[in-house]
């Protein structure tokens, strides 16, 4: 069977989005944050992610390869603010692949336009193989509307001195809330939905988009300035009715903006950390 190296190189798009004010707003409720008057939400990165990820995912030299699937890094960088209304062009590209053992590391790319012009690009990381995942215990099924409490969005803050700690802000998702964002931003991975697809892919049942947990990281760091870029580690995953809770610090200030270190934690467990940069 081919390698996965033999795709290093392979383009698969331009695949367009319109951004229109109903999907806007319905990515945005389900992400749990506001909605922009005129600007789309910077977190549709995600909507443009999954408009291209699923044809290389869905590619019958790639198929083989998603038995086992993590998306282990994740980063954003947004050039403009993109309209509502806008029609999006987005193109993925295989830009490398390492194998260790039976374990690839493909990286795959990500550039989007705006009316034309640049307003994003992205690098994803996952971790692909033939092979089964280990299998973990059953965890069952929570009821499908079981959410733990999360906070408002909330406003805009003052930004603190540079060591400082931001406001923490809780967050979590039932099986119902899942499902909301799967429809908004396009990812119908079964393991967000399916018990029997989650557990066949070794986890204890359905799991949190890691991109959702990435919105809500954003969430967190947007109080304090517009986002201009993110690099995302996702470490554990976290059930739907598992709360958790966003935190982090200001490592840098400069004159126009920040650099904040955000991490998202169940109880003990580190699901994701993050250094974000706003500009103000």
């Amino acid at each position: 069977m081919p390698g996965l190296d033999e795709l290093t190189g392979t383009t698969y798009g331009p695949f367009s989005v319109v951004a229109t004010r109903e999907r806007a707003d319905a990515f945005a409720a389900a992400i749990g944050d506001a909605a922009d008057d005129d600007v789309l939400h910077p977190m549709f990165a995600n909507v443009a992610l999954f408009s291209a990820a699923p044809a290389f995912l869905d590619d019958e030299q790639v198929r083989p390869f998603t038995r086992s699937l993590i998306h282990s890094e994740q980063t954003f960088e947004w050039h403009a603010p993109a309209a509502i209304g806008a029609v999006l062009d987005v193109t993925g590209t295989v830009e490398s692949v390492r194998a260790r053992g039976a374990l690839n590391f493909v990286t795959f790319s990500l550039s989007a336009t705006a009316d034309g012009s640049p307003w994003l690009s992205g690098r994803s990381v996952f971790l692909m193989s033939q092979e089964a995942a280990a299998e973990s215990e059953d965890g069952g099924e929570p009821d499908e509307d079981e959410r733990p409490e999360a906070d408002d969005h909330g406003v805009s803050l003052a930004l603190p001195p540079a060591g400082s700690d931001i406001a923490s802000l809780r967050h979590g998702a039932s099986r119902t809330d899942l499902m909301r964002y799967a429809a908004a931003s396009g990812d119908w991975n079964p393991i967000h939905f399916d018990h029997d697809a989650a557990r066949s892919a070794g986890l204890e049942g359905v799991i949190v988009h890691g991109l959702l947990m990435a919105a809500w990281v954003a969430r967190s760091a947007r109080r304090y300035g517009s986002l201009t870029a993110m690099k995302l580690r996702f470490r554990n995953p976290l059930r739907p009715a598992v709360g958790a809770i966003a935190s982090g610090t200001v490592s840098a200030v400069t004159d126009d903006g920040a650099d904040l270190e955000v991490v998202l934690v169940a109880g003990d467990t580190r699901l994701v950390s993050a250094r974000v940069s706003v500009t103000r």
